[in-house]
């Protein structure tokens, strides 16, 4: 027994450092993107004892987003306004980002790993509703941002958090049917199962992605999470030109970075569950719990050990994931902001009728198959 709880300690500490770290990478790569498609150089002053110059090395702006900034954050002024409810505001940034973190809890980065006798799953809690679970969660984490913006004493503040409120509960309508006809797809609501009934091919060379079989789920929760986030074109809660910063606008210091840090935290979690549900999750082209068995006339076969299975399925895990937060940065550095009214019809008379008809659809193929 003891055993078994070192053993989810580690495996929910690994998930959380690596979620923590790529979530941080994700400020260099909207810094970096955004350079690139406005064919600026981006940020590449700040170094380390001259590092980047000295050397010789090419100075990416590693320092200045990873080490400068974030210790800038961390040591300005934790400025509360008057009349502002103290502690509220300071609770409401981490009762935005915990929810997000503890969702990741459940998500399977790889199959198993096999040490001597004891098989490890890849996956810090193993829970067998695991997809209502993220439901659940991701429903909660409107409460900090409504409390952020409530507590702050500041009308644009008050607006931003009232735009973040009805904006989340409304595109989470069409993330949750998204979700709801990729279980009724596969009869389960486990994602290591749904990773799992992934893998295989199709016709001898066609991975059995879940993209296949529900493109509308996928293009449903690929904008509905982008809404989730509230990010460019859905930044209708920060909007700069309207509400200074929106529901954060009285936030300063670490408490401001936390918001920040939910932000892409959001992205992240986003993409895990495009590449859950429709890419293959871990699912590597080819590859079984043996090694590969490519296609073709001849079937040639490499043989893996377990290790080496297990490290591809996590690399190809976090590469399909950084391809959608690098899809994501995209997005918001191409498309304008909506309207409210747009957005709010995008989601209640656009992505809602679309997720039900999907359902439905779903729902009558599943039967309709499995009734034969």
């Amino acid at each position: 027994m003891a055993i078994e709880l070192v053993i989810g300690a580690v495996k929910a500490l690994v998930v959380l450092l690596l979620v923590l770290n790529v979530t941080g990478s994700m400020l260099w790569f909207e810094r970096k993107g955004a350079a690139l498609i406005q064919d600026r150089i981006g940020a590449n002053r700040a170094a380390i004892f001259g590092v980047g110059r000295r050397m010789g090395l090419p100075n990416l702006g590693l320092i200045n987003t990873l080490i400068a900034d974030p210790i800038k954050l961390f040591t300005k002024e934790d400025f509360v306004p008057a009349g502002a409810d103290r502690v509220l505001h300071s609770l409401a940034p981490f009762l935005a980002l915990f929810p997000v973190l503890v969702t990741f809890a459940v998500v399977p980065i790889g199959d198993v790993l096999r040490i001597g006798s004891r098989t490890i799953t890849l996956q810090a809690a193993n829970l067998p509703a695991a997809a209502l679970y993220v439901l659940a969660v991701l429903g909660v984490g409107v409460y900090g941002v409504a409390l952020g913006g409530w507590a702050s004493n500041n009308r644009w503040a008050l607006l931003g958090g009232i735009r973040a409120s009805a904006q989340m509960i409304s595109y989470e309508m069409a993330m949750g049917l998204a979700i709801l006809a990729v279980v009724v797809t596969y009869g389960t609501v486990d994602l290591q199962t749904i990773c799992r009934m992934q893998g295989g091919v199709w016709f001898g060379w066609l991975p059995r992605w879940g993209i296949v079989l529900q493109p509308v789920s996928f293009i449903l929760l690929l904008v509905a999470g982008i809404a989730e986030s509230k990010r460019v074109p859905f930044d209708l809660p920060e909007g700069e030109s309207e509400l200074v910063a929106g529901y954060f606008t009285e936030y300063s210091g670490g408490k401001q970075a936390v918001f920040m840090m939910t932000d892409f935290a959001e992205v992240v979690l986003v993409s895990v569950l495009i590449t859950l549900f429709f890419f293959g999750g871990w699912q590597v082209p080819w590859l079984y719990a043996d090694g590969f068995h490519f296609p073709g006339p001849h079937g040639a076969f490499l043989a893996l050990p377990n290790y080496a299975v297990a490290i591809l399925q996590i690399i190809a895990f976090w590469v399909k994931t950084l391809f959608f937060c690098l899809l994501q940065i995209l997005v918001r550095w191409t498309l304008p902001r909506l309207r409210y009214d747009q957005l709010m019809g995008l989601g209640w008379k656009g992505l809602l009728p679309l997720g039900l008809l999907n359902l439905v659809v779903t729902a009558f193929v599943v039967v309709a198959v499995g009734g034969r």
